[in-house]
């Protein structure tokens, strides 16, 4: 939590139950063209953002998935591509993709990198906002589709869910930072999600905190007491 409020990047490893992934983490309101580099280069992953439940129905994001199923009327081929068989989990997190307005084709380092720190932003402004003038708020600042994919939280927070997105919008949680979240998914050279054994070497060689999913479960239970 330490090295989070600093800015730095922490590696969050789920467990081998589920992905068996480790993701680069950092706080999204410190998230800078480097980081994104960072991310992109030595990660090689998704790069996306991570939000909390409540910040998404301040703003009535809603799960792409969801949206799939009200719309496949109109479009049949959404009923067809129903994710209903994720091998590690029950539901897809992922929302919307935006793109904050004032990036050009917005998928370079600094066009990513401000539209993540800029939801940020958006997120303390609308905070205590009505949610009619906080969505006012969001679309000035953003459009969509973009480049930047959300995921959002389960509501009960790594009860029902204990995916990246939880974990992650806990320790933004405990470490009293905006809960938002920058992260990717590491990637090995042999194509397959680098090897938790190989990401601990990673995050030593590197001074990183490593932190897999149970520590941050306990630690989480043990806060929100």
């Amino acid at each position: 939590m330490a090295d989070l409020k600093q800015g730095k990047f922490i590696l969050v490893y789920d467990s081998e139950k589920r992905e068996g992934e480790t993701d680069f983490v950092m706080a999204s309101q410190f998230v800078t063209p480097e980081s994104i580099k960072r991310m992109r280069k030595d990660g090689g992953g998704l790069i996306f953002l991570m939000i909390s439940n409540e910040v998404a129905h301040t703003f009535k994001l809603p799960f792409l998935a969801d949206l799939y199923t009200q719309v496949n009327g109109t479009y049949p081929v959404l009923k067809e591509l129903v994710p209903n068989d994720i091998p590690y989990d029950t539901k897809s997190s992922f929302s919307l993709y935006i793109n904050h307005r004032e990036t050009f084709t917005g998928i370079t380092d600094a066009d990513r990198s401000l539209t993540m720190k800029k939801f940020s932003e958006s997120i303390e402004k609308t905070k205590n906002m009505d949610s009619n003038l906080a969505i006012q708020e969001l679309g000035q600042e953003f459009r969509s589709p973009g480049h930047i994919p959300i995921c959002v939280a389960s509501k009960q927070l790594l009860n029902e869910r204990k995916g990246h997105t939880e974990l992650v919008i806990a320790l933004m949680k405990m470490a009293g930072l905006i809960p938002a979240g920058g992260g990717c998914e590491i990637m090995g050279d042999n194509g397959n999600a680098l090897s938790k054994k190989d990401a601990i070497c990673y995050a030593k060689k590197n001074d990183l905190t490593f932190l897999e999913g149970k520590e941050i479960i306990k630690a989480w239970k043990q806060w929100s007491k």
